[in-house]
């Protein structure tokens, strides 16, 4: 176990160093100004953007730029934000946990809808809830992620008023309630933007678990349970899908990474002040440090999520720990 998790954290390490390096290429090839918002004040002159440019090394040639972003990165410094005047590490600090509680919700609520979903499916295969139940696992995996979320923003936030309508917290009221009153306020203001994120997560999960089973239910192990007297609910539960979980759990690796880009257009229409939200308004205003930022977070939740899949799975699988 030791040896592989070695050579998957150096193919991580290379992984970091390539997706640095093409987004730091991409990001200034494209056009733009990174102190475009500045440029349109009749008060900003030339001087002012030299000034600003050479302040923040963005006049050397990109070589040199380049290694000096490297030279950082071994450090564990991201550098300044050129829009925000901070530190990227500590607006990184800021966003990244409220991308996580968003993302563990969704991730949870949509594993388990979807597992047990498809568990049931595979259990009554070809009646008319199997189809039923197929057709909205694939409307719901064929939306848009943005549009399910502005649905679900328009049904229960401004038409019934059941829910927020955008933000982490009540910002009148929430310094001053109880620990107890905080936690239900920002519960209260998850439940929209993790509910779209889970329906779709659950809709992809139902469809993998539905055919996993089927495919395990005729094998000859089953087939014994049964002829032993053993329930259909314990031969589903505790016999076969043990047996039909591990591209679950490939899919789980998948989407941990995957749930940050998917979460970054739910995350500004509901205002979530995570990681989506910090990505875009870096893009928009060309901010190169913040970019780069997410983008390596990013990466290194896929080099996560792919070393946590195959831990998964070998402790699911004996055959892959002997392997």
């Amino acid at each position: 176990m030791i040896p592989f998790l070695f050579r998957r954290l150096l193919q991580g390490l290379a992984i970091l160093f390539t997706v640095a390096t093409v987004t730091f290429a991409l990001i200034h090839a494209a056009p733009g100004e990174p102190f475009a918002a500045q440029l349109e004040d009749a008060r900003f002159t030339p001087e002012m953007s030299a000034t600003l440019r050479r302040q923040y090394g963005l006049d050397a040639p990109l070589t040199t730029q380049y290694a000096r972003f490297l030279t950082q990165l071994v450090r564990g410094d991201l550098g300044n934000s050129l829009s925000q005047h901070r530190p990227v590490r500590e607006i990184l600090a800021q966003a990244l946990p409220r991308t996580l509680v968003l993302m563990s919700a969704a991730l949870a609520a949509g594993f388990a809808l979807g597992v047990v979903t498809g568990a049931a499916q595979a259990a009554r295969a070809g009646t008319r809830l199997d189809r039923v139940a197929s057709r909205i696992s694939v409307a719901l995996s064929a939306l848009p992620d943005f549009w399910l979320a502005l649905a679900l923003l328009l049904v229960f936030a401004l038409r019934l008023r059941w829910f927020p309508v955008s933000g982490m917290m009540d910002q009148t009221t929430h310094e001053y309630l109880t620990p107890m009153g905080k936690l239900r306020d920002v519960l209260w203001h998850l439940v929209l933007p993790s509910t779209t994120l889970a329906l779709v997560i659950g809709a992809v999960v139902a469809r993998h678990q539905r055919q996993a089973l089927v495919d395990i239910l005729p094998e000859e192990f089953v087939r014994s349970a049964r002829a032993k007297g053993v329930g259909e609910r314990s031969v589903i539960m505790r016999h076969a899908l043990r047996n039909a979980l591990l591209p679950i759990i490939t899919l789980f690796g998948l989407a941990l990474p995957a749930l940050v880009g998917g979460a970054v257009f739910v995350e500004y229409i509901f205002a979530w002040p995570g990681m989506g939200r910090v990505a875009l308004d870096a893009l928009a205003a060309r901010d190169y440090p913040v970019v780069l930022g997410t983008t390596l977070v990013g990466s290194a939740l896929v080099v996560v999520g792919s070393v946590l899949a195959d831990l998964l799975s070998a402790a699911v699988d004996p055959r892959l720990r002997r392997g």
